[in-house]
């Protein structure tokens, strides 16, 4: 029996969902592992996944084991195991770089599952020729969208095979989930408001979502409330931004919320704000496009490639564009013809995001093994 295996650092609902997906898909005829490097995330305060269906293994604890302790308990997995294609993430850490050419001296097939692009951050012709050399162990990868797959495809080369795509979701969890038929069904129009998922971090831009909806508030007779879900370092800049632009009263900060209770957030919202300046990817857009929302969305986001387009499911404005964000808002606000032409959209569309693209992308790469 063939052995798949997929690494990430943790095991949050997102991995979950694609490790599932993947067992169902080959079952009987794979045997399905999951590893974790640790049981808890330091980026993410989700809780801990039991998995469902396939073998989990955890490595450590919460606490960072140090480099050499990770790489060699990664070797022991590998010897443990035996014969088996992995799939692994954090191409750019040590320790993944030194165990993926350990599994090539293993004459293992070894995968790459990542999601970066070329306009992430600056990029440099030295560092990435650096970068092309560190990801020679790779026979293929799982991009994410056209612009991350390009982007990988100059990295590996040519010869190598690069598939979509790598960021989804179970769409069914999601709406299980949210215990709420997708929009425009169940929560009247009228009553829903403008919500944003996000880490309260520089590049999530969230100082000029907030600007946007004080421009808003300023031309809308009765306007939405605007609910952010999330937490970070930036918590107590924004708050004071809100206060400073005169929306504190119509804000509503929520703190981190885990993935059952965002489901129902948005099924009881209007659209998805996501104005980040910085996103390989976003995937609260899928959530959103699962509960039939449309998305406002920057255009560096890797998820505008292929889920969101203009007059179809949402918009896509400059992260830097605050007028015309709020005249979106503004738009979506007063138009409900529109906006259940746009839900319909993001319906039709969610599917592009939903696990089963994942287990497409697999299905090529291991296919290419023979």
């Amino acid at each position: 029996m063939k052995k798949l295996i997929f690494l990430w650092d943790n095991f949050g609902p997102t991995h979950s969902d694609r490790v599932e997906a993947v067992t169902r898909a080959f079952s009987g005829l794979t045997r399905v592992i999951g590893i974790e490097e640790r049981s808890r995330s330091d980026t993410y305060e989700w809780l801990p996944e039991e998995p469902s269906g396939f073998e989990k293994v955890t490595l450590f604890g919460p606490a960072w084991p140090g480099t050499i302790h990770m790489l060699f308990a990664l070797i022991r997995q590998d010897i443990k195991l035996g014969k088996a294609t992995w799939f692994l993430c954090n191409y750019n850490r040590l320790h993944i770089f030194l165990f993926a050419v350990w599994l090539r001296l293993r004459r293992r097939h070894v995968y790459l599952m990542a999601d970066s692009k070329y306009d992430d951050i600056p990029r440099y012709l030295v560092r990435e020729l650096c970068k092309s050399i560190a990801l020679k162990p790779y026979m293929g990868a799982i991009g994410c969208g056209r612009r991350s797959q390009s982007y990988l495809r100059f990295l590996l080369g040519r010869r190598k095979l690069v598939v979509g795509e790598y960021d989804t979701l179970n769409i069914n969890r999601i709406r299980t989930l949210s215990g709420s038929p997708p929009a425009p069904e169940g929560v009247p129009f009228s009553n829903r408001d403008w919500i944003i998922v996000a880490r309260f971090i520089e590049e999530k831009n969230l100082i000029v979502a907030l600007s946007a909806f004080s421009e808003y508030l300023k031309d809308s007779k009765q306007p939405r409330r605007l609910r952010i879900c999330g937490s970070g370092p930036l918590e107590t800049k924004l708050k004071a931004h809100a206060d400073l632009v005169g929306a504190s009263d119509m804000i509503d900060f929520l703190g981190f919320v885990q993935t059952e209770e965002i489901s129902r957030h948005l099924a009881a919202s209007c659209a998805l704000i996501l104005p980040s300046i910085q996103e390989t990817f976003g995937l609260v857009t899928i959530e959103a496009q699962a509960m039939g929302l449309p998305v406002l969305i920057s255009e560096v986001c890797g998820a505008r490639d292929h889920l969101v387009r203009n007059w179809v499911n949402g918009f896509v404005f400059e992260p830097d564009n605050v007028e015309g964000l709020a005249q979106f808002m503004a738009l979506l606000d007063k138009d409900e013809a529109l906006w259940r032409r746009l839900c319909e959209g993001a319906t039709a569309t969610a599917p592009l995001g939903d696990v089963g693209r994942f287990v497409e992308g697999v299905r090529a790469l291991v296919g290419s093994d023979t």
